[in-house]
C-alpha cells in the first residue's frame, strides 16, 4: 500500500502478471513502457484503459529501453495520450520534486528506493550527511528536510546535479546542500586523505553488475565503495548502502561489506536489511524482481 506520495509504480511487469509492461505514475501522467510485442501491439488500447481507471490525463511513451531491440521494437519517446511540460513536480513524503520523464533514467524517478529515502533520513537529524553517487538528491534532499546540519552530495553527472540544486532549492534546504561533480571513488579517496568525516554516509551506486559475468568485478566494487564509506563514517555513526543489481544476491552483497569492515578494520552493526519499495512485488518464480537491496548499518 503505498501513501504519501503522488509517485509510484501502477505495473511491475511479471510480478503483477503483466509481463513487458511497466507503469509509473507521477501526479497527473502516466509514463509507460511496453517492452514485449504483445504489450506493444496494444498500448493504445492500454493508454485508454490506464486513464479511465486512474484518472490520469496524460500517458507518456518511454520505450527506448534497448531491450525493445530484442523484439524487433523501434525505440521512442513521446506523448500517447494528452501532451504538455515533461518536467513534472511529484511530492515524496514531506519533500517535492521535478521529474524528467523524457530525459530521465529509466521512467525518470525511482519509486523503488522512496520507502529507503523516509527510513535513512530518521538517522539524519543534526547528522553531517555524505550523498554518494547522488544523482538529482532525493536521499541528501530527505536527509536536510530530517534535519541534518549538511549535506554532501557527489555525482560524476552535472546535469542531474542541477536537478539535485534545483530540489535543494525547491524544498528550502539550499543553505544546508552543497553539491560538487567528481568521480565517487576517486573523490572518496580524497575526502579520506583530508581527514573529513561524517555521521551519516549514503551509498547508492547505479548497477555494478548487467550480467552474471560482471559478478566478481562488481563485487570488488562493492568491497571497495563500502570500505572508502565505512572510513568516511564517524565511530558510531551510519552508513546506508544499496546496489540494484539483480546478479549480485543478498548474500554476496553483505560478504562484501563485512570484507570491506574487515579491511577498513570497523565493526559494523546491521541495523536494518531492506528492498525496494512496496509497489514493486516480487514474483517467487522470477528471481529478477527481487533486485534491489538496502542494508543500514551502525560503524562502531
Amino acid at each position: 500500500m503505498v501513501a504519501g506520495t503522488n509517485a509510484y509504480r501502477l505495473f511491475y511487469g511479471e510480478a503483477d502478471r503483466l509481463p513487458g509492461l511497466i507503469v509509473d505514475r507521477f501526479d497527473d501522467v502516466l509514463v509507460m513502457q511496453t517492452l514485449s510485442s504483445g504489450m506493444d501491439h496494444r498500448k493504445d488500447q492500454l493508454a485508454d484503459l490506464l486513464c479511465q481507471e486512474s484518472g490520469a490525463t496524460r500517458v507518456y511513451l518511454r520505450n527506448d529501453a534497448k531491450s525493445r531491440t530484442l523484439e524487433g521494437l523501434p525505440l521512442e519517446k513521446r506523448f500517447l495520450r494528452g501532451d504538455g511540460a515533461t518536467m513534472v513536480e511529484i511530492q515524496e513524503g514531506p519533500a517535492r520534486f521535478l521529474v524528467d520523464i523524457e530525459r530521465g533514467q529509466k521512467t525518470g524517478w525511482f519509486c523503488d528506493q522512496r520507502e529507503n529515502r523516509l527510513v535513512t533520513a530518521g538517522f539524519a537529524a543534526g547528522a553531517e550527511v555524505l550523498e554518494v553517487f547522488a544523482h538529482t538528491g532525493a536521499f541528501g534532499i530527505h536527509a536536510a528536510l530530517a534535519g541534518a546540519k549538511s549535506v554532501e552530495g557527489l555525482d560524476v553527472s552535472e546535469e542531474a546535479l542541477a536537478l539535485a540544486r534545483n530540489h535543494a532549492q525547491l524544498n528550502k534546504v539550499e543553505d544546508r546542500c552543497v553539491y560538487r561533480a567528481a568521480d565517487a571513488f576517486e573523490e572518496m579517496r580524497k575526502l579520506e586523505r583530508a581527514g573529513r568525516r561524517y555521521d551519516l554516509v549514503l551509498l547508492d551506486p547505479p548497477a555494478f553488475a548487467r550480467s552474471k559475468q560482471a559478478v566478481p568485478r562488481a563485487l570488488a566494487g562493492y568491497k571497495d565503495v563500502n570500505l572508502l564509506g565505512m572510513r568516511l563514517t564517524k565511530p558510531e555513526g551510519f552508513l546506508a548502502t544499496s546496489s540494484c543489481s539483480h546478479h549480485v544476491t543478498e548474500q554476496e552483497l553483505w560478504t562484501s561489506i563485512r570484507l570491506a569492515a574487515r579491511d577498513a578494520k570497523r565493526q559494523v552493526r546491521l541495523l536494518e536489511q531492506r528492498g525496494q519499495s512496496s509497489d514493486h512485488p516480487i514474483l517467487a518464480t522470477m528471481p529478477e524482481t527481487r533486485y534491489l537491496k538496502c542494508f543500514i548499518l551502525q560503524v562502531l
